[in-house]
C-alpha cells in the first residue's frame, strides 16, 4: 500500500489547513488590544484599598488598557505586582475572549489591631503585618502592652481562635499583654475585666467563659461583676 495516496494527502494538506489557521488567528489575536480593564474583590464588603489604586497596577500606569496589545502582557508579573501591595494576600489575572484584563483580588484580613513604640497596625490571619488604611477601619481587638517576638506565635494563634469563634469575635475588643506574659481582656458591652492568664488551654477557657457568659447574662448578673478569672480551667472565678 503506497502512503502518498489521495486519502493521506487530504489528512495532511487538512491538518496543515488547521495548523496555518490556528497560527493566523492567534497572530491577529495577540495582535489585537485589550478592550478595558476589571478589578474584582472577592472579599470586597469593606475595601482597605480603593479599585482604582490596583486597577493602576493592572495597567502598568498607562492610561487605560485599550491601549496594551494583548501579546505584550505580562499576566505573571502583574499578578507579582499587584501581590506587593501590604494589602492584598493574593490574586489572579487573566484575559477573557472578549479582551477583558481581569483581576481577582483577595484582600489580607485583619484580626487584630496593635498599638507598640512603633506605632499602630494590623495583624492579618497569617500573622503579617498590615498597614491601617485611609478608606476602612476593621472593627477588631485592641491589643498592647509587652509584645515580643517570644509570644508572637501564640499570641497570633489565639487572636485567630477569637476571630474564628463568632460570639468572641464580637465580644473581645480589647487585649493587654503583661509583663509576665499573661493577658487582661475587655468586653464590648460591660464593664468587667477577663483575666485570662497566660497563653495556654485557651480552647478551654474561652469555652468556660462562653458557658458562665450564657449563664449569667440570663439573670442580668454580668453588670455586677468587675472581674472574670479564667486562669483556673476547671472554675470561673468572679469579683464583684
Amino acid at each position: 500500500m503506497k502512503f502518498f495516496n489521495w486519502t493521506n494527502i487530504r489528512l495532511i494538506l487538512m491538518f496543515a489547513l488547521v495548523v496555518f489557521l490556528f497560527s493566523f488567528t492567534s497572530k491577529r489575536n495577540n495582535d489585537r488590544k485589550l478592550t478595558k480593564s476589571e478589578v474584582i474583590f472577592v472579599n470586597g464588603e469593606n475595601l482597605f484599598v480603593k479599585s482604582e489604586t490596583v486597577n493602576k497596577l493592572l495597567i502598568e500606569n498607562k492610561q487605560d488598557a485599550s491601549s496594551i496589545r494583548k501579546d505584550k502582557l505580562d499576566l505573571n508579573k502583574l499578578e507579582k505586582s499587584i501581590c506587593k501591595s501590604p494589602m492584598i494576600e493574593k490574586s489572579e489575572v487573566f484575559v477573557t475572549i472578549d479582551g477583558v484584563l481581569k483581576a481577582v483580588v483577595k484582600q489580607k484580613t485583619p484580626i487584630a489591631r496593635i498599638f507598640d513604640e512603633s506605632g499602630s497596625f494590623y495583624i492579618d490571619y497569617q500573622g503579617s503585618v498590615m498597614p491601617l488604611s485611609d478608606e476602612f477601619t476593621a472593627r477588631v481587638p485592641l491589643v498592647s502592652g509587652e509584645i515580643i517576638k517570644a509570644n508572637n506565635v501564640e499570641l497570633n494563634k489565639l487572636l485567630r481562635f477569637i476571630y474564628d469563634d463568632e460570639f468572641l469575635k464580637k465580644n473581645i475588643i480589647g487585649i493587654a499583654v503583661l509583663s509576665n506574659g499573661g493577658l487582661k481582656m475587655t468586653n464590648r458591652n460591660f464593664n468587667y475585666e477577663i483575666e485570662f492568664g497566660s497563653i495556654i488551654n485557651v480552647e478551654r477557657k474561652f469555652n468556660n467563659y462562653k458557658a458562665f457568659f450564657q449563664k449569667a447574662v440570663l439573670d442580668s448578673s454580668l453588670y455586677n461583676y468587675k472581674k472574670i478569672n479564667l486562669r483556673f480551667t476547671q472554675q470561673v472565678v468572679c469579683t464583684k
